[in-house]
């Protein structure tokens, strides 16, 4: 292609140039095929392929711009997907972040494929789709289990505590929300009365934008006000009365995390098949203790998979007697420490006297060394998969706010981490152990 290019005089040393100057005022044509952007094996390519095929109809449910109606065309569902799969393998969150790659790296720009993406889009629909995202997520676990990379041998599980997007000093008691939330409601009442009054001279848009603000407040004010009972209930009575919920993200609870440290955080739970470390469930709750998680963990399983492995791994802060016992009766063995007794002198895998038959023999196989050789791989998988989650996906504190944004953003990065399983699968064929998945993923 011909261009034409002007010179101008530049002095230098003295003398007159005629040089060939930049000029970025210009506008150029560039001759490029998107899709020559990317080799074949780029790993956005390969996202795009799986994306390609997987059923994300739920997606399309909420769009309403049809043929021969009047309205923008909506942003095609698949590329919203494939460019979160994509941003979470690179550790991106930010949709601000993400919006600008689209338009500066060339691996979001194929992903596009020419379409423009702003970062409201790219938000809204990280968040916006929890069942959708939840379908989708079991059909990557089934496509695996169909390709036999899942082997239900066993299973771990093991929880994660997530920095949720609230400061501790946005924690109140019940009288500091009340006044707050009775503050706010009277802003909100000036702002409506000035809307024709001596603060008429607002644009319409700086008054659209204050009342939505406090609009916003408000309701996180009442939400929190709603929490307060579940919190109150789950603390001591005599301590009920200091009961305190956050006035940013009221689902979220102030957690014991790895480094010893208090924070406001969401428990991550992962279901890990330890043969190739897929993901098979995925759930956050906003309770730090991982007393009741086991079961519910159990149910999900099945449902996505329509069984259950023959082992299921996990740490001592799942165990309770009544899991172990409802494990064993739908025919999975629980592999869990044994609590240290009290008494010194007591074998610690001997039964109690009233003890279960299910609970009895939970603790007699916990001493046998194949039990322990294999309630080691818990760590060596569980464990791994959530490292893996904060190294290569960024997962130290969420953006989002609500339990249910949260488990979007879990969904995401459980469907990333298994693509890129799938992926070795079809494209690596040779390589088939969990330390192989591991540097894939990696």
């Amino acid at each position: 292609m011909e261009t034409t290019q002007t010179s101008s005089i530049a002095s230098v040393g003295g003398r007159a140039l005629r040089l060939r100057q930049a000029n970025r005022e210009d506008v150029i044509s560039v001759p490029a095929c998107l899709r020559d952007l990317l080799p074949p094996e780029h790993l956005a390519c390969r996202v795009w392929e799986m994306v390609e095929q997987l059923d994300s109809s739920e997606f399309y449910s909420d769009i309403v711009v049809e043929e021969g109606a009047p309205g923008a065309p909506a942003t095609d569902p698949k590329i919203l997907v494939a460019v979160w799969i994509y941003a979470t393998t690179q550790g991106e969150s930010s949709a601000r972040r993400v919006a600008t790659l689209c338009v500066e790296h060339l691996a979001y720009i194929w992903l596009c494929g020419g379409v423009t993406v702003n970062y409201h889009t790219l938000s809204d629909f990280r968040v916006d789709h929890e069942e959708a995202l939840d379908h989708l997520f079991t059909q990557v676990v089934q496509r695996l289990d169909e390709a036999g990379s899942i082997e239900f041998e066993a299973h771990a599980q093991d929880g994660m505590r997530v920095r949720a997007s609230a400061g501790a000093a946005s924690f109140h008691r019940q009288a500091t929300l009340e006044k707050a939330l009775a503050q706010a409601s009277a802003e909100q009442t000036v702002l409506h009365q000035s809307a024709t009054g001596e603060m008429s001279f607002r644009t319409t848009r700086e008054r659209a934008a204050q009342e939505r603000a406090v609009g916003e407040r408000i309701e996180r004010l009442e939400a929190a006000l709603a929490e307060l009972p579940a919190v109150q209930a789950a603390k001591p009575a005599a301590e009920r009365a200091e009961a305190r919920v956050s006035s940013t993200d009221p689902q979220a609870r102030v957690m014991k995390m790895a480094d010893g440290g208090f924070r406001p955080a969401y428990n991550w739970e992962f279901a890990v098949d330890i043969a190739q470390m897929v993901i098979t469930g995925v759930e956050v709750v906003n309770t730090g203790s991982d007393k009741a998680q086991a079961q519910p963990m159990l149910d999900q399983v099945q449902a996505r998979c329509n069984r259950l492995p023959k082992d299921w791994l996990m740490d001592g802060g799942f165990v309770t007697l009544s899991a172990i016992e409802t494990a064993e009766t739908r025919g999975v063995r629980i592999l869990a420490p044994v609590p240290e007794p009290k008494d010194k002198t007591r074998d610690r895998y001997a039964p109690l006297p009233g003890d279960a038959p299910a609970v009895a023999a939970w603790r007699e196989r916990m001493g046998t060394p194949e039990a322990k050789a294999t309630y080691k791989l818990r760590a060596a998988t569980a464990e791994c998969v959530n490292a893996q989650a904060r190294s290569s996906n960024g997962v130290y504190q969420v953006r989002v706010r609500g339990r249910a944004k949260v488990r979007c953003v879990a969904l995401w990065v459980a469907i990333a981490h298994n693509l890129r399983i799938w992926m070795r699968h079809l494209y690596q064929p040779s390589t088939a152990s969990a330390g192989a998945a591991l540097g894939a993923i990696g």
